[in-house]
């Protein structure tokens, strides 16, 4: 049976049993959005194959996915399922402070994903409007934020820039400790 394993927001693989061989023929993969046959992609691979991932996807989208199995032996009938790709993954989807003291503490958060391209952190204290940036690169996930006043509460907002362009932001407020 056609079945998909690893699914996430953009991509799946598709698994099936071994029907044909490199000699017997080779496999058309038709896949496409539920209700949208004319977005149909089409995908041919060798009758050795017995597994594919499908990649590019639209998130929270199901596809309807048919195995044709291409035999100049045999017939084989098509064999069909239907895959819903998973949300889109949000980051940051919680901000974490911690190792504070008086005069600096540390920012992290999660999840770490290959979609965003780097990370803003901003800090400024409450109240007021005096907001400094840290600009952090999409492979790490915490900074340290320092040079800042003892016993004062802080709002740091972390924002993920994604490759698409698109934006999210998280803040958590944090406390410098007393100072000596």
């Amino acid at each position: 049976r056609l079945h998909a394993v690893d699914i996430t927001s953009s991509s799946f693989q598709l698994m099936w049993p071994k029907l044909l061989s490199q000699e017997t023929g080779y496999y058309t993969l038709e896949y496409a959005p539920t209700g949208a046959p004319a977005r149909k992609r089409t995908k041919q691979v060798s009758g050795d194959h017995t597994s594919l991932v499908l990649s590019n996807l639209a998130p929270e989208t199901t596809y309807e996915v048919a195995l044709i199995p291409e035999s100049n032996i045999h017939y084989f009938p098509p064999q069909t399922t239907r895959v819903t790709t998973l949300p889109e993954e949000i980051s940051p989807a919680q901000v974490l402070i911690s190792e504070s003291g008086p005069r600096s503490f540390h920012v992290s958060w999660a999840p770490l994903l290959d979609s965003v391209m780097g990370y803003q952190v901003l800090y400024g204290p409450l109240p007021g409007n005096s907001v400094k940036v840290l600009e952090v690169d999409g492979r790490h996930n915490s900074t340290v934020v320092e040079n800042l006043a003892p016993n004062t509460t802080y709002l740091v907002t972390v924002t993920a820039i994604y490759r698409s362009g698109k934006e999210k932001s998280l803040s958590a407020k944090a406390c410098t400790l007393e100072g000596e």
